[in-house]
Order: C-alpha cells, then sequence, then structure tokens
C-alpha cells in the first residue's frame, strides 16, 4: 500500500523539492528519497519497470530454450534458486500498465540522443510475442495428444494482467485468445476479478464471471493464464472431455501430475 512504499521525491525547485518531500513523508510510514532533479526522478521509475522487463525476458528467453529441450523451466530455476545469488524469477506474460510500458519511453528518448537501447528493445519484443508463444505451446499440446484443434473446446482461467487484482490493461492473455481463435471459435475465458463491460469495451470479446462456465467435461483444453487463488485448487482435469484433452499451465501454479505442459 502507498504509505508502505519509498516513495522517490523532487521538484522544479529546491524550495518544492522540499515542500513535496515533506508532504509524502506526512503520510508515508517508510520515507522518501529526495531525487537531486525531476529527471532523475523520472528515469529512476523507468529504469525500475525496465529493469524487471529484462530480467523477465531473461527467463522468458531460458523457457523457449528448455521447452525446446524437453526439460522442466521451473525445475531448473528451484534448482538454480538453491544458490544465494541467483534472481528468482519465473517466465510468463508482461502486461499491465507500467512493466510493459515504460521501458519504450526510455527506448524512445535513447534513440533520440543517437543511442540504440539493445537489450530493452529485445527484451521488448521478446516479452511482447510470449502470448502467441504460449497458445503455439498449446497447439503443440494438442497435435501430440491427438486432440482435434479446429473448433476444439477451450476455457482460458484468468484474463487481468497479474492475479487477484481486476486490471485488464494490456493484458496479454488477449494474444492467446487471438493466437488460438485463428482455429477455433468455441474460446470461453471465465475470470471472476475482470469486469465483463471492460473487457467487451476495451478488447471487444466476452468473459464469464459466473462459476458456471466451470462445468464438468465441457472442454478439450483448458490453460491457466493468470494465477489468481480461487485456480490454485481446482481440479481443472475434471473440466476436461476425456483424459485425452490438454492442460496447459502459464503460471506454474499447477500440481505437475494435473498438468501436460507448462511454460
Amino acid at each position: 500500500t502507498v504509505e508502505k512504499i519509498v516513495k522517490v521525491t523532487s521538484g522544479s525547485t529546491p524550495e518544492v523539492a522540499e515542500m513535496v518531500d515533506k508532504l509524502y513523508n506526512s503520510v508515508l510510514v517508510c520515507g522518501t528519497h529526495k531525487a537531486p532533479s525531476i529527471r532523475v526522478a523520472e528515469a529512476s521509475k523507468v529504469i525500475e519497470n525496465s529493469q524487471r522487463d529484462v530480467n523477465i525476458a531473461f527467463m522468458n528467453e531460458l523457457a523457449k530454450i528448455f521447452n525446446a529441450m524437453d526439460i522442466d523451466t521451473h525445475d531448473v530455476i528451484d534448482a538454480a534458486a538453491t544458490k544465494w545469488n541467483f534472481i528468482k524469477l519465473s517466465p510468463g506474460l508482461v502486461g499491465g500498465h507500467c512493466i510493459s510500458l515504460d521501458p519504450y519511453y526510455l527506448i524512445q528518448k535513447a534513440q533520440l540522443y543517437g543511442v540504440l537501447p539493445r537489450i530493452m528493445t529485445e527484451a521488448r519484443r521478446l516479452n511482447d510475442g510470449m502470448g502467441a508463444y504460449v497458445a503455439n505451446q498449446v497447439v503443440k499440446c494438442m497435435n501430440k495428444k491427438g486432440v482435434l484443434v479446429k473448433d476444439a473446446d477451450v476455457l482460458i482461467l484468468g484474463f487481468t494482467f497479474k492475479e487477484n487484482c481486476p486490471d485488464i490493461r494490456n493484458t496479454k492473455v488477449i494474444d492467446i485468445y487471438h493466437t488460438l481463435e485463428e482455429y477455433t471459435h468455441n474460446i470461453t475465458i471465465y475470470d471472476s476479478y475482470a469486469s465483463i463491460d471492460a473487457v467487451m469495451n476495451d478488447y471487444g470479446i466476452t468473459v464469464a464471471s459466473n462459476v458456471a462456465a466451470l462445468k464438468s467435461g465441457q472442454y478439450d483444453v483448458v490453460i491457466l493464464a493468470v494465477a489468481h487463488d480461487e485456480f490454485r485448487h481446482l481440479d481443472v482435469r475434471r473440466l476436461l472431455k476425456s483424459e485425452a484433452g490438454v492442460v496447459y499451465d502459464v503460471k506454474g501454479i499447477l500440481p505437475k501430475d494435473m498438468i501436460d505442459a507448462r511454460l
């Protein structure tokens, strides 16, 4: 919450900076960091989100490598995390209004100054393509198990850009949806957090928020796209028409014996 996060402050003059800093400190528990200028303050916010974007892009690249090698990415990460200096992150979809957007501000500004930020640019490209990658991995699993892709009944669990929140801004679940839509229009999205009206207005698609969408034996494929708490203990295999159906876990939160593949 806002009072528990150190806030970076600044101002257009030293006097304004001091006034702003005192105002924030009057409501914050953790205090502030007064930056020497507004440019420094803004740059700090941009690189904070850009760093996370680059780090997650690295994990996504590893997931692609290990999936091709038939090695479970999460098993590799768990093993590497036993080392004190390993930063444990997970692969996944990078959406929302901060991490997936802020790097573009710095990329654009850097180019105006004659600098081409290759790492950030490649990280953005890689992360922006993960929704389509997930969908294609699902199709690959379906083909392996003999599940007919054309006109398959698909259930996507979750639509918001992150777990346990209603925010749908720049969600990458929509990329999974659109890629699978090339094969079938029988796609149901269930998310009790997402506003039905907001999703329709912003994306032009219908999202189910009633648990009636989670009927047993209705789907050929179930994709867990968002790690809402309500999905953690859901028996997803009962939602499938048969044992031949596919369960794909984007977030890596379901038991391994319940899924066919994960990112």
